[in-house]
């Protein structure tokens, strides 16, 4: 009898429907996984959803098992959890992370799967693929011990990055963002918490990840001499403007980009993919991480709540999507 699985696809910008796929037999080398939960990435999805992915993007975007083409339709997602239910026997059983969309099941080769630490559970560890963004940015950044740093974008990757500096010994770290709600988040992650004009100054390393031009200027203006913002935001198709007049080359400030596609330079020569996303399941033993889970819905329900969360409707961080076991 064919097997079948149902999957997530955006149908049309705005628009997602729930579709049935055929579900292949595993070769030798392959597992078949039963999501357990998958989680939206609130910036990166959502602007897949509305169809703002430059055309010149199209190929550093796509996601390691995106089905389709941006615009639409596509099959696009990559934080998903499941059980092992076939493959090697050292398999079966056990809970992986997968870069994969959002599906009931799906079949890929037992190299693109990641063994969850027992010391995670599987609802936080749909957190994997943020935190390996935030430990390639730490890389490219290197904070040094004592340093002042400010993270201007209390979001999922902001704060994902906020919650590994406040484990560096003697920094301050400050999280910024317009969103006075995102107080109570720092403070679960045990970093401080300031508004845009409150926010602390003459820091020796800003990391933006607001994706706004407003917040990037405002990085700019909290660095001290010879400081950094390391930019984390993705702005697809829109046009920034910055302020690079005024004391921007005296001051000799830096501006440097950051992006989870390749291994930093820092560690390319000692740190492969799979070393990096199995240290970021390692620091999600971390309880205190469950702060950037902020919302929850079924697998059938996303059709509804992805426009919803697109337009900020339901305010969200990662918002976890679960699989019923008859789905």
């Amino acid at each position: 009898m064919k097997r079948t699985a149902r999957a997530f696809w955006l149908d049309a910008p705005g628009h997602g429907e729930i579709r049935e796929t055929a579900l292949p037999d595993p070769a030798d080398g392959e597992v078949v996984v039963r999501s357990l939960y998958s989680g939206v990435s609130r910036g990166t999805e959502t602007l897949v959803f509305r169809g703002g992915v430059p055309e010149s993007q199209h190929t550093a975007m796509r996601a390691p098992f995106q089905e389709g083409d941006f615009p639409a339709p596509v099959k696009y997602g990559y934080l998903n959890v499941g059980v092992v239910e076939e493959g090697p026997g050292d398999l079966v059983g056990r809970t992986v992370f997968c870069l994969y969309p959002h599906q009931t099941r799906y079949v890929v080769p037992v190299a693109a799967v990641t063994v969850v630490p027992p010391s995670v559970p599987a609802e936080r560890a749909i957190l994997a693929g943020t935190l390996e963004t935030a430990v390639n940015a730490l890389w490219d950044a290197a904070p040094l011990v004592g340093d002042r740093i400010a993270v201007v974008g209390g979001g999922m990757i902001g704060s994902s990055v906020a919650a590994l500096l406040a484990r560096f010994p003697g920094v301050r770290v400050q999280l910024v963002d317009a969103d006075p709600a995102r107080a109570k988040t720092a403070e679960a992650l045990g970093v401080g918490f300031a508004l845009p004009g409150d926010a602390l100054g003459e820091c020796d390393l800003v990391v933006h990840a607001s994706a706004s031009e407003q917040g990037l200027a405002r990085c700019l203006e909290l660095l001290t001499a010879e400081g950094t913002v390391l930019e984390l935001s993705w702005y697809g198709d829109r046009q920034v403007s910055l302020p690079l007049g005024e004391a921007f080359h005296s001051r000799r400030l830096v501006i440097r980009s950051s992006q989870v596609g390749t291994v930093s330079p820092a560690r390319r020569s000692s740190r492969s993919y799979a070393d990096r996303l199995a240290l970021a399941l390692d620091l999600l033993a971390d309880p205190a991480l469950d702060a950037l889970v902020t919302g929850e819905s079924t697998f059938g329900e996303l059709p509804d709540v992805l426009p919803r969360l697109a337009s900020g409707e339901i305010p969200a961080l990662c918002h976890r999507v679960r699989y019923d076991e008859d789905e």
